[in-house]
């Protein structure tokens, strides 16, 4: 087979892309081979689901406040590694009255970190089909850099809309001005790097950042929400529209979060509220039916919660072609 590809469609339709090299027949070759966008539709709103790449980092960082064994048990009945775990790292793009939105913006790049498997979005959404001028929007969840470093990237800014908004909780702007991270429990040199991010960050697009204090209805049926925890400005987006709800959920829910939502991940800057925020969110979402997406989720990430005993259950949803 010298090449296979599912043909890109509207942001309307399920979606997925394959493609092989075909200058060496029958050997695969550097383009990859997974998909890297999935789209959903809610109701009247378009959402595509991008990879951002894989974020590599110690197990610890699951649950630093349980057991190594109790981590270790977790990742064996998942018949994942023991040594390191393979976070995902998901964008989203939404379309809603005319308005297109890109909710956190990925990894970019810091070579100081030695993340080569992540900072893939620009390419992705230009696979993808979506121009970065044609984006109105920008809805940050929170600043640490997984989420603000593609529009850190070089010759990135000079792309996109001289008027673009960028939406963000005006306690997440406050918070980075001094940061805490003394309930953090992050790998060397990550505090530093999320620091400077922010910094960087701020300085670059300040005259486009549009705060908000609890809530913002930044689109039809597209509402950005100050839930707190992970940092004290970290939001959800809840999108809605004809019946059909979709949560993205940002870094308020991890894979290990439905067993086991007490356990508190590294990069929590207030590991006892986050979880608060994460059982709350997971109970609407069980509540509602609606669907979820998350940063740190398997890719695509689409599935719905229920509960199960005192535990939550992550029900992914079947692909659709």
């Amino acid at each position: 087979m010298s090449q296979a590809e599912t043909r890109p469609r509207t942001m309307g339709q399920q979606e997925t892309n394959m493609s092989l090299d075909t200058s060496h027949p029958g050997r695969p070759g550097p383009e990859e081979l997974v998909p890297s966008r999935y789209a959903v539709r809610v109701g009247e709103i378009d959402v595509l689901v991008v990879s951002d790449g894989v974020l590599p980092l110690p197990t610890a960082m699951l649950g630093h406040n349980v057991e190594p064994a109790a981590r270790a048990a977790w990742l064996k009945d998942m018949f994942l590694p023991p040594d390191a775990f393979d976070w995902a790292l998901n964008v989203v793009v939404a379309r809603s009255g005319g308005q297109t939105i890109l909710i956190d913006a990925g990894l970019g790049l810091d070579p100081e970190l030695n993340l080569p498997r992540a900072g893939q979005l620009v390419k992705r959404l230009e696979a993808a089909g979506i121009d970065l001028a044609s984006v109105t929007d920008v809805v940050l969840t929170h600043m640490h850099m997984d989420h603000i470093g593609g529009l850190l990237v070089d010759g990135v800014k000079d792309r996109l809309r001289p008027d673009l908004r960028i939406h963000v909780a005006a306690a997440e702007v406050k918070f980075w001005e001094a940061p805490d991270f003394s309930h953090v429990s992050m790998p060397p040199g990550f505090p530093d790097a999320l620091r400077a991010a922010a910094k960087r960050f701020t300085k670059e697009y300040q005259s486009q950042m549009r705060l908000f204090d609890e809530e913002y209805e930044v689109a039809p049926g597209v509402v950005v929400c100050r839930t707190g925890g992970h940092t004290p400005g970290h939001s959800v987006v809840r999108m809605a529209s004809g019946g059909d709800r979709l949560m993205f959920a940002g870094d308020a829910v991890f894979a290990v979060g439905f067993e086991h939502p007490d356990w508190h991940n590294g990069f929590e800057h207030d590991p006892e509220e986050a979880a608060r925020v994460r059982v709350r969110l997971l109970r609407e979402l069980a509540e509602t039916g609606g669907q979820l997406v998350a940063t740190h989720l398997p890719f695509p990430s689409v599935g719905r919660v229920a509960v199960d005993g005192d535990d939550f259950r992550w029900v992914a949803a079947f692909w659709d072609y």
